[in-house]
């Protein structure tokens, strides 16, 4: 039985919904994390709906906030029980997924998905798996969890832009090579990546707009 995300939403600018952006947040976060990043992309994408979910469990390692799945050498917990956190957020994803598509009356290539660092881990993992691609997937940060099962169990191949900051403390910068050569190996056509210069674990302002032109070209938004 899949667990109902509470999400943070911010309605487009313009009164109509032509398409969505969804944050996915990271590891102790929150929506309310993420939905900031609303504030300077609305005014270019004014027709967009924007959705910040909270992460389905509440986080051992910062208590204040949520996690998608544990990280044991944070909190503790065994692989086995990060994998199978990690199985069960994803059933709860998909489902608000096909909950926004329904309820807001949108298509796949009009939904957005826009992760930081354990949001874009869920992002990489679910999407790919989901019968129809999204636009896009705009990646913070992350990494690819269990690529070597990718090209066994991939299902659609929605653009994916990379970024990732070149002195990221948290999440080691090589993680954006190699997801790009995992995503590559497995079939995708457009993987794109940008490196943050003398950033760490965050979202500069050189990363942003980079993500915000990858969101208009995909969502047709001149």
């Amino acid at each position: 039985m899949t667990r109902a995300l509470e999400a943070l939403r911010r309605e487009p600018v313009s009164g109509e919904t032509r398409s969505a952006v969804i944050f996915l947040h990271g590891y102790g976060a929150n929506g309310a994390d993420l939905m900031g990043l609303a504030d300077p992309l609305a005014e270019h994408l004014p027709d967009t709906l924007f959705l910040s979910p909270d992460a389905p469990e509440a986080c051992a390692g910062a208590p204040m906030g949520k996690q998608w799945f544990p990280i044991p050498w944070i909190d503790g917990s065994s692989e086995e029980e990060s994998r199978a956190g990690l199985y069960r957020a994803a059933e709860d994803l998909n489902a608000f997924l096909d909950g926004v598509m329904v309820d807001e009356d949108l298509l796949p290539e009009q939904v957005m998905i826009l992760g930081f660092s354990q949001g874009t881990m869920m992002a990489l993992h679910v999407v790919p798996r989901r019968e129809d691609a999204v636009a896009g997937i705009s990646a913070f940060s992350g990494r690819l969890l269990e690529p070597e099962l990718l090209s066994d169990e991939v299902v659609c191949r929605p653009p994916v832009l990379l970024i990732h900051g070149d002195q990221d403390e948290v999440v080691p910068p090589q993680s954006l090579q190699l997801a790009a050569e995992a995503l590559q190996a497995a079939g995708w056509k457009e993987v794109y990546a940008h490196v943050m210069q003398g950033t760490g674990h965050g979202i500069a302002p050189d990363g942003l707009q980079v993500s915000l032109a990858f969101m208009q070209e995909r969502l047709g938004v001149s």
